[in-house]
């Protein structure tokens, strides 16, 4: 299990990335942009964002205001509130308006690659944010290690439940994190499954991320198994906060996952209703998107470690590490960073129990 030390190790890490000359992708399809490389002077860049509905994407928005502010970007943020139509109309207008680089959340990974062929067209990049948008040629992919926290997720499980029934709950198959996540959890959990270890009784996806979904998900599998369930693998905090509202009392004796390290979540970790979540620090994913943006926009290269493939080419990558937080580490991760405040994770729990601050 990494600690807070693994995440200064990742911070230093990416902060030499950026701070040495090297270089890397080309702009994938912009053609000939040879006056795109001569831009001085602020860059404008436009932030296409799916939703602000959960925690972790008002914080990758403030990060990345933040940041474009430390550099000197213009920064334009429309967020689509979960509509393609809305994104693609968004996406049309930043291009009418002149902007230098877009940096794109997708609703829909697949309907995004309209995006990148207009914003080519008119030699502008793309930045694909968090979720990889499919079946185009973005010019980079700054994300964390999608297949990698699927792997932990199911792993976690698995050490803490060996045995039983599992509900795996996904996220909106739109978004191909949630597809990338499954992945990684099956790569951990079908050997088991091909043992007899566990049995999978319900695998499904929750429509939009929704809790709701989660709830019903969960309600039908408890149903179906007379309440005998060991693991719920929830794709992220939001999922695991509706299953572990199916799940009621149980919650306390159920392995359950989550993903983002939203403060709900946290705090049901520290309660004792929640297993476990994935910290994804938002800081260095925001800094690595706009410090990439700001090099593309100007013609300049960015060096990458990766490459992932979306089913039409493999895009240059950026992946930064997640960790696991759980009830013995909270204090060393998400607290000790500054991510979550003490009194607001443990707000629940008699202060006669909470642990001492060193």
């Amino acid at each position: 299990m990494r600690n807070a030390k693994a995440l200064a190790f990742s911070l230093v890490a990416l902060a030499f990335l950026f701070a040495g000359c090297v270089s890397g992708p080309q702009q994938q399809a912009t053609g000939n942009c040879g006056d795109k490389s001569k831009k001085t002077g602020p860059v404008k860049i436009g932030f296409l964002m799916d939703t602000l509905k959960e925690e972790r994407w008002q914080r990758d928005k403030e990060a990345v205001e933040q940041h474009s502010k430390e550099v000197g970007a213009n920064l334009d943020v429309q967020v689509a509130n979960g509509s393609d139509d809305v994104q693609i109309k968004q996406a049309d207008n930043m291009l009418t308006q002149g902007v230098d680089v877009l940096i794109v959340a997708p609703h829909n990974g697949v309907v995004a690659a309209q995006i990148v062929e207009s914003a080519h067209k008119q030699c502008v990049p793309v930045v694909s944010y968090d979720r990889l948008i499919m079946r185009s040629e973005p010019d980079l992919y700054v994300s964390h290690q999608v297949e990698r926290i699927g792997e932990m997720q199911g792993q976690y499980a698995l050490d803490h439940a060996p045995k039983g029934n599992y509900i795996l709950i996904g996220g909106s198959k739109t978004d191909n994190n949630a597809l990338i996540l499954r992945k990684g959890q099956m790569n951990v959990l079908q050997p088991a499954v091909d043992r007899g270890d566990i049995k999978v009784v319900s695998d499904q996806y929750a429509k939009e991320w929704l809790a709701s979904e989660a709830l019903r998900i969960t309600e039908d599998a408890m149903t179906k198994t007379n309440n005998n369930i060991q693991a719920v693998v929830a794709s992220n905090d939001g999922t695991a906060g509706g299953a572990i509202q199916a799940l009621g009392p149980l919650a306390s004796k159920v392995i359950v996952t989550g993903q983002d390290a939203a403060l709900d979540a946290v705090q049901r970790i520290v309660e004792g209703r929640q297993s476990m979540t994935i910290y994804k620090p938002i800081k260095p994913l925001a800094n690595a998107a706009v410090d990439a943006a700001m090099k593309l926009a100007r013609g300049q290269k960015v060096e990458t470690a990766d490459k992932i493939n979306n089913e039409k080419i493999d895009v240059p990558a950026i992946l930064l590490q997640p960790m696991i937080v759980d009830k013995n580490n909270v204090m060393d991760t998400v607290i000790k960073d500054g991510y979550h405040k003490m009194e607001d994770v443990y707000k629940n729990v008699p202060k006669d129990q909470w642990p001492k601050q060193q």
